[in-house]
């Protein structure tokens, strides 16, 4: 029998993903393990692979690049030899359409429910519901559009289209991409989960400059991974942790949980948004070891290649924003995360002596949030003036 190739649920929140490029050829044969398509979806861009064996079919009205789909939908179908695939296709669905099982003796990649065709009226413009109800939104008439779907169907896709070229009173619409949904999503839940609080402290990162330097040269000399300003303080929080175990916990409600392993997100800026890729084993590992798994993650976020695992696991977060020459600001918690270490720009200033002249350091200011249910301000000044200390006296937190 067809095996159906649906729409995976990638995450927890996960409702509907962005549909990317299929991997094979229709007619391919596709084995066991192949990655047959790309899809976007909870901040991450991934390979979805083949669960099953058999010659792939796609539809003639199948996802087109781009294409925001529903959670379980039917993309394509493997095939046995001399098989044929089902004659009719799905239109779009939403998730409420995804509650039956599907038919007897048909197997399913994702286990997609089946789906019931919607009715329309004679005399009105052929579209999906949830084109009419984005043409709604966005005031749009459907009779001036052009259709895309099978039998002159207006898709969603296309109304979204439409409406991003218009000017509504001087203003210009741009459709919410599923990635910046997530993003949205999850600072809400931050918002409603957290009782963030927020303290800052200024300390001197001269030290930690020339130690970069000392770190940059013998680094290329011997052809290693060269540590950023970011890695250096990624181990050093991953030490303070270590000595202020508390605030890497979780609320759990009616207890707290304590992480085993030190992991830390790293926020990374990217065309599609932000993303926070986990360094693991921070604690443990060498500065050249986060060197290198750091590289690497940014890399892949930028490159739109990060996975989904690849961003789970943390228990705490650094956010940099210093590169852009921002000196404080008041990071948000990353749940299920309890606190977020926010890092400044390194500012060079005139700093007074015990005899009244002046010398030039260099500042480095860091903002700590941190969710007050977890712990209080003495504790989390306390991580602060640990992780200050260790910045003046880098080799300290590498011994």
């Amino acid at each position: 029998m067809p095996i159906n190739i649906t729409l995976p649920r990638l995450g927890w929140s996960m409702e509907e993903g962005k549909f990317l490029a299929w991997l094979k050829q229709d007619g391919e044969f596709i084995k066991e393990g192949d990655p047959i398509f790309t899809l976007e979806s909870d901040k991450a861009a991934q390979e979805v692979e083949a669960i099953d064996s058999g010659i792939l079919r796609i539809p003639l009205d199948g996802p087109k690049p781009g294409d925001t789909i529903k959670v379980g939908h039917v993309l394509g179908y493997l095939l046995a030899e001399g098989e044929s695939a089902p004659v009719s296709s799905q239109p779009e669905i939403k998730t409420s359409q995804l509650s039956e099982p599907p038919q007897s003796g048909e197997k399913n990649i994702t286990q997609p429910p089946a789906t019931t065709l919607p009715t329309k009226s004679r005399t009105e413009t052929p579209a999906s519901p949830r084109a009419r109800r984005a043409a709604k939104e966005h005031r749009v008439d459907l009779a001036t559009l052009a259709p895309t779907g099978k039998g002159g169907r207006i898709r969603e896709c296309d109304v979204l289209a439409a409406a991003t070229s218009t000017l509504i009173a001087g203003m210009k619409k741009v459709p919410l991409t599923p990635m910046r949904r997530t993003i949205a999503a999850r600072l809400m839940h931050s918002r409603q989960t957290t009782v963030p609080v927020t303290i800052t402290a200024r300390c001197d990162a001269t030290a930690l400059l020339a130690f970069r330097q000392q770190l940059k040269t013998l680094s290329s000399a011997l052809q290693h991974a060269i540590p950023s300003i970011n890695d250096i303080l990624v181990k050093l929080t991953a030490v303070a942790l270590l000595q202020h175990p508390m605030l890497a916990a979780t609320w759990a409600e009616d207890h707290l949980l304590l992480p085993e392993s030190i992991h830390l997100g790293i926020a990374v800026d990217t065309e599609v948004g932000l993303l926070v890729p986990v360094i693991r084993d921070a604690g443990t590992s060498t500065l050249t070891q986060i060197a290198v798994q750091s590289q690497k993650l940014i890399a892949a976020a930028r490159s739109g290649h990060l996975a989904a695992a690849d961003m789970q696991g943390a228990c705490f977060t650094l956010s940099n924003l210093g590169s852009l020459g921002v000196e404080a600001f008041t990071p948000v918690i990353n749940p299920p995360e309890s606190a977020i270490l926010g890092i400044g720009a390194i500012v060079r200033e005139a700093v007074p002596l015990d005899d009244g002249t002046f010398t030039a350091r260099d500042r480095l200011t860091l903002s700590l949030t941190f969710d007050h249910r977890v712990n209080d301000g003495a504790a989390a000044a306390r991580f602060l003036q640990t992780l200050r200390h260790l910045i003046e006296h880098p080799l300290l937190g590498l011994v």
